[in-house]
């Protein structure tokens, strides 16, 4: 391998180092999500159980201390309020743990920088795909806890990955984004962590996209998990279709997304070791 050629930036390059490698980023999740509760007791099945305590914690509090309704969006009121919340939270959650990691991607693994020749650009995929299989433990949760609540399943719930996939893609480009300037800028991590708890608010999590006035309604829009976060409830709890339009419009954009943030990681990563 010539050290001194370009990387490849085309779009089909992005698919194919994730066609070629989709093994090892298999092996890769797969060990870090075990790896992760390694030594304890439960083992992986904490999981399970972190996301269904939380669950539990939010019903007690909204629903039987603050005996809180979720009124808007098709609600009519009687939606525990805990399960509209967790359904936005799961959402955030695969966004905000991926970008987390992504300035410290290339700086916990230096030795893969330099010793050894390694398609660096699948730690971000990686670790979108261990916060997409965090989502999918929520998820699971999530219609569990609407079957006890006695919640009707919708068949929109099939729309589900025609909302979650972009959202997946736009998490990647940034994630790599964010993974080849974490390491030149090592503040970027601490600035980070800041923009995604500020993001949480900013969110239609905490409440419904209608309690917002409509003069402001446009700028809750422009962060990119309102429109998910909103769409998802709308298939999954409220039984309406997507907004077509926009679910078009966010797809475009998305994959668009993907290809520049893989154009600046590969760009950018000729001066990683001579920076680390």
């Amino acid at each position: 391998m010539n050290p001194h050629a370009p990387y490849p930036i085309s779009p089909a390059a992005m698919l194919r180092a994730v066609y070629q490698n989709r093994s090892l980023i298999r092996q890769m999740i797969q060990r870090e999500v075990t790896g992760r509760y390694r030594g304890s007791i439960l083992g992986i099945t904490w999981s399970f159980f972190q996301p269904l305590l939380m669950l539990a914690v939010y019903t007690f509090v909204f629903s039987v201390v603050m005996q809180t309704s979720w009124r808007g969006d098709g609600g009519d009121g009687k939606v525990n309020f805990a399960i509209v919340l967790f359904s936005g939270l799961i959402v955030h959650s695969l966004f905000a743990e991926s970008v987390n990691r992504a300035p410290t991607l290339i700086l916990s693994n230096v030795n893969l920088v330099k010793r050894v020749v390694f398609p660096l650009e699948i730690l971000s995929v990686v670790a979108v795909g261990v916060a997409l299989f965090n989502f999918l433990v929520g998820l699971v949760i999530l219609l569990a806890a609407m079957i006890l609540s006695g919640l009707s399943f919708h068949l929109t719930a099939l729309y589900l990955p025609l909302i979650v996939i972009p959202l997946v893609l736009v998490t990647l480009a940034i994630t790599w984004f964010l993974a080849a300037m974490g390491v030149y800028l090592r503040d970027l991590c601490h600035v980070v962590m800041v923009m995604t708890t500020v993001l949480l608010f900013l969110s239609p999590v905490f409440y419904s996209i209608s309690a917002v006035p409509e003069q402001v309604r446009k700028y809750i829009y422009l962060n990119p998990l309102s429109f998910v976060i909103e769409q998802v409830r709308a298939v999954l709890i409220w039984g309406v279709a997507p907004e077509w339009t926009g679910v078009l419009i966010y797809w475009g954009i998305s994959l668009l997304a993907a290809w520049l943030g893989f154009y600046l990681f590969q760009w950018s990563r000729k001066g990683f070791s001579d920076v680390l």
